[in-house]
């Protein structure tokens, strides 16, 4: 699926630099621009989802809408709908949520007023049109949650939680204002979005999306499509979606999901996937399906459960929702997230429908046979290498908590391929460095092993319910010293963007 040798890097637009409390879309062009000068084709996002308690993006709101607080508010001034641009708030270098929600959502209906006293604009009915198959139920379900002072659906008054029609019709007159407001800022997100696809594509870099595989239990697709989840007569999880113990936790992920109902999807020929990856893919280029082995089998913990020790895994019919998805939406351009416990079957549906899947170095070093390692690498190069990911920590950071045996390994394998490793401080570039040469077609860089940052720049800690997701680089950090040592390396390994 990947037809030709490039590079990329992995930063998420909270990430961005700037005076305002978290990045935002607006500080798109200077990072596409120092990337260009870099000769990457490639930038990947996290999911780009409404993010609630814990500010996980894979933990959304929807699966179909965008972030709210990463529309540009400097943008909506231009536009006309807010007096003057917004003082600057927070600190550098850190996301602070906190003041994201305070800040962000009285600045938007202040732009929201300012739009509707200007007259409004036709592309907003438009978009209503277009995406009314979520849209109408997505801003419902935000304007009852901010009336129930924010409590997940499951909390609010039985005929809400159920959908009664009475109610819904109630709550659609009684909110018509409010439900306006979450259609609107849908529609700024998705131009300031789309604004950033043409920005990059006229760069001739390409955008690789996020798809986490589960939605958010507290979210508008399980209130709207409760059919579609293993949930009771009450609408409580049956079972939730988690991991069993792993690389990253000795009790495994409980990620609390609820789980598909996959014989009511299959009944209904699976629509609503279809949807969604018909939408994912209008806002990327390429995009990577978290969690892909759950598509073969997926860990379903117990209801209540403390940890996600005790599970088991159940068959999921993967090989016939992405041949139907191939019916209808052709052959789909996306990364299968192969990580974890990955069995003989999951690497069959992986490759009976030839998508390229994930290696990570720093997981490599454990021995000859390990199959991170680069002379393990299918033949056909379909495969998408990282240094780390969000999940890891920085390769600074890893390279100093890092088994001894690990590096001694990884310095003597380093040398094998003319790749100098004297300590922690080159770990980056050198991790960098092997990942170029390797014959993996497209790899991937968090940003912040680029710059060579420690721990204190690590996007997440898996299983740590807060404190993650903050990092934000500092204005000034991207230069061109960098940037022509990403272009060198590339031009010496066949990997610099064309045209």
């Amino acid at each position: 699926m990947l037809a030709e040798r490039g590079f990329g890097i992995l930063l998420h637009p909270t990430s961005f630099p700037g005076s305002y409390p978290i990045g935002n879309l607006g500080a798109a062009a200077g990072f596409l621009g120092w990337l260009a000068e870099a000769g990457g084709g490639w930038w990947q996002v996290l999911p780009l989802g409404p993010t609630g308690y814990g500010d996980s993006p894979y933990q959304a709101f929807s699966a179909f809408a965008g972030n709210p607080y990463l529309i540009d508010p400097d943008e909506l001034a231009a536009r006309g709908w807010l007096e003057e641009p917004p003082p600057p708030a927070g600190e550098p270098g850190r996301v602070d949520y906190g003041l994201v929600y305070r800040w962000s959502w009285p600045l938007l209906r202040r732009a929201f007023e300012g739009f509707l006293e200007r007259g409004g604009e036709a592309g907003l009915d438009a978009f209503e049109r277009e995406q009314a198959c979520w849209l109408e139920d997505y801003a419902l379900f935000m304007a009852i949650k901010e009336e129930q002072g924010g409590a997940p659906w499951w909390e609010w008054p039985r005929p809400l939680k159920h959908r009664q029609p009475e109610a819904l019709a109630a709550a659609r007159e009684r909110l018509a204002t409010s439900t306006a407001f979450h259609r609107w800022t849908q529609w700024v997100f998705f131009e300031q979005w789309a604004g950033v696809l043409e920005r990059a594509h006229r760069l001739g870099i390409r955008v690789i999306g996020d798809m986490p595989i589960f939605v958010a239990r507290d979210s508008a697709d399980v209130w709207a499509n409760p059919e579609l989840f293993q949930l009771d007569e009450e609408l409580n999880p049956v079972a939730v979606a988690g991991v069993p113990p792993d690389y990253f936790s000795p009790t495994g992920q409980l990620w609390g999901n609820p789980l598909y109902d996959w014989d009511e999807l299959r009944r209904r020929g699976f629509d609503w996937w279809i949807r969604r990856f018909r939408h994912a893919l209008r806002q990327a280029d390429l995009v990577r399906v978290d969690h892909f082995r759950g598509f073969e089998a997926y860990w379903a913990v117990p209801a209540g459960a403390a940890t996600a020790e005790r599970g088991s895994w159940r068959q999921a019919p993967g090989a016939e929702l992405f041949e139907r998805v191939r019916e209808e939406l052709g052959r789909v351009p996306v990364i299968a997230e192969d990580l974890g416990l990955i069995t003989p079957e999951v690497e069959e549906l992986r490759d009976r429908f030839g998508l390229p899947g994930m290696k990570v170095l720093q997981f490599a070093f454990t021995g000859e046979d390990n199959p991170f390692l680069p002379h393990n690498y299918p033949e056909s190069g379909n495969c998408v290498v990282y240094t780390g990911t969000h999940d890891n920590d920085t390769t600074k950071g890893w390279c100093e908590t890092a088994p001894a045996a690990e590096l001694g390994f990884m310095r003597d394998y380093l040398k094998r391929w003319g790749i100098g490793f004297g300590g922690c401080e080159d770990a980056p570039w050198a991790l960098i460095e092997l990942a170029l040469a390797s014959r993996c077609r497209l790899a991937i860089f968090p940003l912040q092993d680029v710059l060579g940052l420690g721990s204190e720049a690590r996007m997440n800690y898996p299983a740590r319910p807060e404190g993650n997701w903050a990092w934000r680089y500092l204005p000034g950090m991207l230069g061109e010293e960098t940037a022509g040592r990403l272009s060198g390396l590339a031009e010496r390994y066949r990997r610099l963007r064309r045209g």
